[in-house]
């Protein structure tokens, strides 16, 4: 019945009474996303009805209520074939100003026809393949970029630049030749980095280094969509982006780590806006090259190194393993250097790592970001080994026992979820330098095993990557406690009696015996497999394991 008395006013109304009858329709069916499909035909209709009044010169108003019942018609796919056409994309594109060569935004009562125009074309590009392709017959991400570069430094059109970038998000993620051209062609690194500057009111201090405000207001409500809307495009501009072929490349990715490393040390309105923000960050800096991450962490100032000094003095002279991180005036610094944003990214992790659902979608991006950081760049990971696994104390409890993020990390090694636990386990496996005795001292041999079997390193020894040898220092307390832990638990038990102390020789062999029938009972009804190591440390059945090891053994002897 809306969409009759909508339609009939459509077709045969001024335009006084089509705003009328559009703002009421639209009012009433605002939060309407699922539609009857007896009234198909009728919205069908009534879109074609829409455009035809869009073409004629009718108030700025009269445009924005046909657009908002535009855009709210848009959400069903059905009705968009017949009315996705060349001719409706381009009036779509002209009123949203696309198709402009010149500067013209400066009409402000004309804004919010062109945000109603690029919101109907999300939700048409979205839900039609044919809009899709005609945005590629159109040329429609160059356009976007266009009025991008007109409204980039003019922060009252914020909500002209949030659905533009959405829009480009949008194509970028269901085209992979527009990735393409927004990367080479239309210089889209450069630019939507230049859009995150904006959002953020950046103020470089230096080549790679900007000045964060501790104490300054959170980002505004509308400056935070944009910034998350250009991260998001951003992703999708540089996923394939690994590897780092240019000079030029390497730049302009270290300028946009910079920004992304100020994006850490921000807020947003909200918390939850902010923890948005830093996922899209942590998403986005996972397509940097490692290479170019070291920007994440920065020399101290002349100043700040001087209080640094100030802060270790008054350090008790005993507690020099804390000599090396510190915390003066809320800036973490280790080693000479400014921390924070990976102290940012630690806690992020965390949190993630709290709320204990969705893993593999919100933890395992910023787990194997700091996995690569440390493997990569040495003082993030004495930083992170610092934060992580502090010299043992106490190890009367088991290492997944606890509220630590050692604890935590250790619970997920032996997570149901396989990508989720071997990332965990990499991350601590890097951190102790790859080496196995360093690792099965934070974790057990039973919360490693996963890990040591998929690398080959049951039998100990150390991984495939180089690290420095400097060596880590053992706690009076573990030393003494060392002699009695548990090495496939990883924690001090107290000494417990032998069952087979006060047995005679007989029923020793008795229970011996009993044992092997059992195990072999098992391997012949294929319920157990008995496996051995291999000479490279891998797990193989215990014939094949035996038969490499004579072997070996044969051809030793003929050496000699």
């Amino acid at each position: 019945m809306d969409e009759e008395r909508a339609l009939y006013i459509v077709r045969a109304g001024e335009a006084g009474a089509i705003e009328r009858v559009l703002r009421d329709y639209s009012d009433k069916h605002r939060a309407t996303f699922k539609f009857e499909s007896t009234d198909e035909d009728k919205r069908k209709k009534l879109c074609e009805g829409i455009f035809k009044v869009l073409v004629k010169d009718v108030p700025t108003t009269c445009q924005v209520s046909c657009l908002e019942v535009l855009r709210i018609l848009s959400r069903d796919k059905k009705i968009l074939v017949p009315v996705t056409t060349k001719e409706n994309m381009q009036i779509l594109l002209r009123l949203a100003k696309l198709n402009e060569s010149d500067d013209s935004l400066e009409k402000v009562s004309e804004f919010p026809v062109i945000v109603e125009s690029l919101k109907c074309l999300c939700n048409i590009v979205f839900n039609s393949q044919m809009a899709q392709q005609l945005s590629l017959e159109l040329n429609l991400a160059a356009k976007l970029c266009n009025l991008l570069r007109k409204c980039k430094d003019r922060k009252f059109i914020n909500d002209i630049k949030c659905f533009d970038l959405r829009l480009l998000f949008l194509l970028s993620l269901l085209h992979t030749d527009i990735r393409s051209q927004l990367r080479y062609e239309l210089q889209g690194l450069p630019l939507l980095t230049q859009i995150l500057e904006s959002a953020f009111s950046i103020k470089w201090t230096d080549e790679y280094e900007s000045a964060i405000d501790h104490n300054g207001p959170p980002l505004s409500p509308q400056e935070t969509d944009c910034a998350i809307e250009a991260l998001k495009a951003l992703f999708n501009v540089t996923v394939d982006s690994w590897k780092v072929h240019k000079e030029s490349d390497s730049h302009q990715f270290r300028v946009m780590a910079a920004v992304l490393r100020h994006c850490l040390l921000i807020v947003g309105p909200t918390e939850d806006k902010t923890e948005e923000l830093h996922s899209n960050a942590v998403n986005l800096l996972s397509n940097v090259p490692v290479s170019c991450l070291d920007v994440l962490i920065c020399p101290l100032t002349h100043e700040e190194s001087a209080q640094e000094a100030t802060t270790l003095d008054e350090l008790p002279s005993d507690k020099t393993a804390e000599k090396e991180t510190v915390l003066k005036n809320n800036t973490m610094v280790y080693n000479g250097m400014n921390m924070e944003a990976i102290h940012v990214l630690l806690n992020f992790m965390e949190k993630r790592i709290d709320k204990g659902s969705s893993y593999r979608e919100g933890l395992t991006p910023v787990l194997s970001l700091l996995t690569e950081c440390s493997r990569a760049h040495r003082n993030i990971r004495k930083f992170l080994k610092d934060q992580v696994l502090p010299p043992l104390r106490d190890v009367t409890n088991r290492p997944e026992v606890g509220s630590t993020v050692r604890n935590k990390l250790v619970r997920l090694m032996t997570h149901v979820d396989l990508g989720v636990k071997q990332i965990a386990a990499e991350f601590l496996f890097v951190l102790c330098k790859e080496r196995v005795d360093s690792l099965l001292k934070y974790t057990g041999y039973g919360n490693a095993a996963g890990l040591l079997a998929a690398r080959g390193l049951l039998a100990g020894g150390r991984g495939d990557n180089w690290y420095s040898e400097d060596e880590d220092t053992d706690t009076e307390e573990y030393k003494n406690a060392k002699p009695n832990i548990n090495l496939i638990t990883g924690h001090l038990e107290e000494p417990m009696p032998n069952p087979i102390d006060e047995m005679t020789e007989e029923q020793k062999e008795y229970e011996a015996m009993k044992l092997v029938n059992m195990l072999d009972k098992l391997s012949r009804e294929e319920l157990l497999k008995p496996m051995g190591l291999k000479p490279d440390g891998t797990i193989t059945p215990l014939e094949e394991a035996l038969n490499q090891y004579s072997v070996l053994e044969e051809t030793s002897s003929d050496t000699d």
